[in-house]
Parts: C-alpha cells; sequence; structure tokens
C-alpha cells in the first residue's frame, strides 16, 4: 500500500531585501484609458517599444508644418513619448525652427553652445570639457519650469555605441506598489543642480549659477499637462530629498523611486546614424545616453523647448 505524506510543504526562511524589484507581468499602459485611437493621415509611424519610442517616416522636417501636421506629431508625441526620424540632416536654425513650433526655445549657460545660445552642442572625443549623461535623468528639473521636450540630432556618430535609452514615466508610476503610491501622493521634492554638474565641473564654474539656479521643489508624481497621466518625477541627477522626510527614509525611497526607470518594458533604445533626430517629451520620459564609444567621437546638437510648471 503506497503512503501518501499529507504533511503541508514548508519552506525555509529566506527573506528578500525591502524596495526590491520583482519579476512577474507588469501594466503596459501607452495612453490613458479614454485615449482615442485615430490613423495617422500624414506620414508612418513604426513602433520601436511596447509603451514608448515610434519612428516617424515620410516626413522632410526642413519643410514648414502646416497647423494639422502639427497636431498630428503632437498627438504621436503624447502617445509615444519619443519620436524618431532618420536621415533628416537638418541646419541647427531648421533644427530650431521645428523645436519652436512648441514654444520658446531654452538656454542653458551651463552647457556648451553651438552656433546659437539655444543650441546645446555635445562634442565627445574632441578635448572639449567632458560632461556625462550615462545616468538616467529628466533635463533641467533644477529649474523651476523644467523643459517641455528637447530635439537632438546627432551631427557625428561612433562607429560602435553610442546608443540613447528613455524610459516611460508614467508605466513606472503605475507599476508601483499600493503602499509606495500611498507614501509619495502629494509628497514634493528637492531638485537642485548641483549633483548633476559637480560630476564635472568644479567649485569655481558652479558658484556663479547658484543665485540664478536655487534649489526647487516639484511634485514625486506630476500629471501630465496634456494627457493627465500621473508620472513619476524624480532623477539620480538632479533630486536630492523628499520634503519632510528624515534623510536616511528619503534616501531610501528616492533609490527605490528612481530604479524604476531601469525596468527594460518600460524603455526603448535608439542606434543612431548622422543626421536622425529624436524629439522627445521630458514630462513624461527619462533617458540616458550610453557612453561605451571611446576613443570614437560622437557630436550631437540638442535645442530644447521652455516648458511649464509641474503639477
Amino acid at each position: 500500500m503506497t503512503v501518501v505524506d499529507t504533511t503541508p510543504a514548508t519552506l525555509r526562511e529566506a527573506p528578500i531585501p525591502p524596495d526590491g524589484m520583482y519579476e512577474g507581468p507588469r501594466i503596459l499602459r501607452r495612453v490613458p484609458e479614454e485615449w482615442e485611437e485615430r490613423p495617422y493621415e500624414r506620414f508612418e509611424l513604426a513602433p520601436l517599444g511596447r509603451v514608448i519610442g515610434a519612428e516617424v517616416r515620410g516626413l522632410d522636417l526642413s519643410r514648414p508644418l502646416d497647423p494639422a501636421l502639427r497636431e498630428e506629431l503632437n498627438r504621436a508625441l503624447l502617445e509615444w513619448k519619443v519620436l524618431f526620424f532618420r536621415g533628416q540632416h537638418l541646419t541647427p536654425e531648421r533644427q530650431r525652427g521645428f523645436a519652436r513650433h512648441w514654444g520658446e526655445l531654452e538656454t542653458n549657460p551651463l552647457l556648451a553652445a553651438g552656433t546659437s545660445e539655444d543650441v546645446v552642442r555635445f562634442d565627445k572625443g574632441s578635448g572639449a570639457t567632458p560632461t556625462f549623461e550615462n545616468i538616467w535623468h529628466t533635463d533641467v528639473t533644477f529649474r523651476t519650469r523644467p523643459a517641455l521636450g528637447a530635439v537632438l540630432q546627432l551631427r557625428e556618430v561612433p562607429p560602435v555605441g553610442g546608443d540613447t535609452l528613455w524610459a516611460d514615466m508614467a508605466a513606472a508610476y503605475d507599476n508601483l506598489p499600493a503602499e509606495v503610491k500611498d507614501r509619495i501622493d502629494g509628497a514634493t521634492a528637492v531638485h537642485d543642480f548641483i549633483p548633476g554638474f559637480s560630476r564635472f565641473y568644479g567649485p569655481e564654474r558652479l558658484a556663479p549659477f547658484q543665485e540664478m539656479f536655487p534649489p526647487v521643489e516639484h511634485p514625486v508624481v506630476r500629471t501630465h499637462p496634456e494627457t493627465g497621466r500621473r508620472m513619476l518625477f524624480v532623477n539620480t541627477s538632479f533630486t536630492t530629498r523628499i520634503t519632510g522626510m528624515e534623510r536616511a527614509e528619503s534616501d531610501r525611497l528616492l533609490s527605490f523611486l528612481c530604479r524604476q526607470a531601469h525596468v527594460p518594458e518600460y524603455q526603448v533604445r535608439f542606434h543612431w546614424q548622422p543626421g536622425d533626430i529624436a524629439f522627445w517629451d521630458n514630462r513624461a520620459t527619462q533617458h540616458y545616453a550610453v557612453n561605451d564609444y571611446a576613443p570614437h567621437r560622437r557630436v550631437a546638437e540638442r535645442v530644447a523647448i521652455e516648458g511649464d510648471q509641474p503639477f
């Protein structure tokens, strides 16, 4: 006779670290639930990721945008968060003209300028002062009104490497545990330019800008002004602490929140060719420029569009 062991199975104690990242299904919602899906009539859209990133085909960005085309591109930007345009080879003037359809252009005195003060030039490998963007970040959150978005064009690409990744911070928020959402609902955090820029500039270079860019507070979870989606709005480069929390608690929570950008399901990765353009929604994303191409040169020019005050 076979004897069946009915003793309940038990497992040894093996606790995992708190605030860990876990496997399993994730909520991958590209747009708000009430979003009206409509076809694009003026161009072809080729998705590169599940929730973020699409290539726009069939457009010459050197030609003026009429209001209807601008509306379609803006709808695509809200839906996909970052748009890619291959082989445009725009002059800086044309690049600036395209970006101006979304607002006034921003200047950044902390970075090297190109042909005008509202064009930032990243010239890597030519002996210029190096800057480092190989960290997940949202641009200029140390401003009261961080940039709405940015238009980046690669002028020269290395033979290997130099990709850029973007992460959808609405997807990152959607997948937070309920108890974490409760903790950060209504919370604010301090943002400061010094942590991000002190990695490559000394005090003598940064001190003159302290009055121009004092620390600012933004919501830990901001609401997108056009889509209404809630998004994580903290980043490793510029967010220093959560207001009203003890330092140890703030550091632990910020570390957990910033790690959400690292999840591949929320990301898209783009491999550049000369003349390619990326146009991203800085309100809804973080990005990471992969620094794996030394000693080769990589030259990019970026124009940024003035944004609104997060709420």
